[in-house]
C-alpha cells in the first residue's frame, strides 16, 4: 500500500513536493500579466470570454501589466523576499491567453522573464485554440533551455457545459492541442473547475477521468467562484446557479484524487477569489481550513493518490 509519507506527509503528489525534488529547494511563482488578449473576448472567437473570468483574465494576483516583465518581477519578488529569504522562481504567465501576440513579442516576453535572476522554470497559461505551429516550434526550443510546462484551459469534457461558459472550443480542439505539445515532449497541466452550471458529480468525475487517462503531467483543481462584473452573475440573478457545498466539494475533491494517477502533479486543489470580489461561495475563503479538511478526511480514511486509478 503506498504511504503519504512518500509525498512528504500529503496524501497526494503536490507541487510543492514536485518542485522541490526536481530543484532541491523552495520554489515560488511569480505570476505575470503580459499585456495580452483573448479571442474569446476580443471578438476573433466571441466578445464575453468565459462567464466566470474576471476583467484582469483570471490574473487578479498577477502583477500590473502596465509595466515591464522584468518590473513585475522585481516587485513580486520583493514582496515575497518578505516572508521567504530562500528560494528560485518560475515566471508564470498567468493573465488572459499567452500565446495569443505576434511571435516575436512572444519571446521577447518568454525571454525576459527567463533573464531574471534566479529562474529556473517558465510557466504558460493559455487556450488550445492559440497555439500555431510557430508558437509551439518557440515553446519546444525554449523547453530545451528551462523547465516548461503549459497550462491549457479544460475546465470540463461535457461539451454542453463548454456550450453554457463560453469556452469557445469544442473538446476536439483540446486533444489536438494535446497531441501536439505530447508529440514536442511539452509538459502540460489541466484546468478544471468543479461546480459549473447543471454539472452533476458524475459529470465532474467524468472530467477527472478523462484527464486521468491522457498524457497530461498536472491539474490544477478549481472551485466555481461567483465574481463581481462577470458574465456568470446574470445566471444567478435569474436563480438558476447552485454553489457547491464546502462539504461537497471536498468529497468530489477527495473522490478525485484517488482517480489520478500516482505521477501526475496536483498544482492546486482550490482557486483563489479576490475577496473584494467574490460574490459567492464565501466559505471558499477559508482556503486553509478547505486544505486542512482534505488532508484529514484523506488520512482518516485512508485514502491517496492513485487509489482508484484504472487505466481501462
Amino acid at each position: 500500500m503506498l504511504k503519504s509519507k512518500e509525498w512528504n506527509g500529503k496524501r497526494y503528489h503536490s507541487l510543492n513536493y514536485f518542485l522541490r525534488e526536481k530543484f532541491g529547494e523552495k520554489i515560488f511563482k511569480i505570476s505575470l500579466d503580459a499585456g495580452f488578449s483573448c479571442p474569446n473576448r476580443d471578438g476573433s472567437i466571441n466578445t464575453g470570454g468565459c462567464i466566470y473570468c474576471s476583467e484582469r483574465g483570471s490574473g487578479d494576483f498577477a502583477g500590473d501589466r502596465r509595466f515591464s516583465i522584468s518590473k513585475q518581477f522585481d516587485d513580486i519578488k520583493a514582496i515575497m523576499n518578505k516572508k521567504w529569504k530562500n528560494g528560485k522562481y518560475i515566471a508564470y504567465f498567468q493573465a488572459y491567453t499567452n500565446t495569443y501576440a505576434p511571435i516575436d513579442v512572444l519571446r521577447s516576453k518568454y525571454e525576459e522573464a527567463l533573464e531574471q535572476e534566479d529562474v529556473v522554470a517558465l510557466a504558460i497559461a493559455t487556450r488550445p485554440d492559440c497555439l500555431s505551429d510557430q508558437v509551439l516550434d518557440l515553446l519546444e526550443e525554449l523547453s530545451k533551455k528551462t523547465y516548461i510546462w503549459v497550462e491549457l484551459g479544460l475546465q470540463t469534457t461535457k461539451e454542453e457545459t463548454a456550450t453554457i461558459i463560453n469556452r469557445g472550443y469544442p473538446l476536439s480542439t483540446f486533444e489536438t492541442a494535446l497531441k501536439k505539445l505530447n508529440d514536442r515532449n511539452i509538459n502540460v497541466v489541466v484546468h478544471t473547475i468543479f461546480g459549473l452550471p447543471g454539472e452533476s458529480k458524475e459529470d465532474m468525475l467524468n472530467t477527472i477521468r478523462y484527464v486521468a487517462s491522457r498524457q497530461i503531467s498536472g491539474i490544477k483543481l478549481h472551485l466555481l467562484h461567483l465574481l463581481k462584473d462577470t458574465p456568470l452573475v446574470k445566471l444567478y440573478k435569474e436563480g438558476t446557479l447552485e454553489f457547491l457545498s464546502k462539504e461537497e466539494y471536498i468529497d468530489i475533491i477527495i473522490t478525485a484524487i484517488t482517480m489520478l494517477p500516482s505521477n501526475m502533479v496536483i498544482h492546486r486543489l482550490t482557486g483563489d477569489a479576490p475577496r473584494n470580489l467574490l460574490i459567492e461561495p464565501k466559505w471558499s475563503l477559508k482556503k486553509w481550513e478547505i486544505l486542512n479538511d482534505i488532508d484529514k478526511t484523506m488520512e482518516d480514511k485512508g485514502l491517496y493518490q492513485g487509489l482508484c486509478y484504472s487505466t481501462k
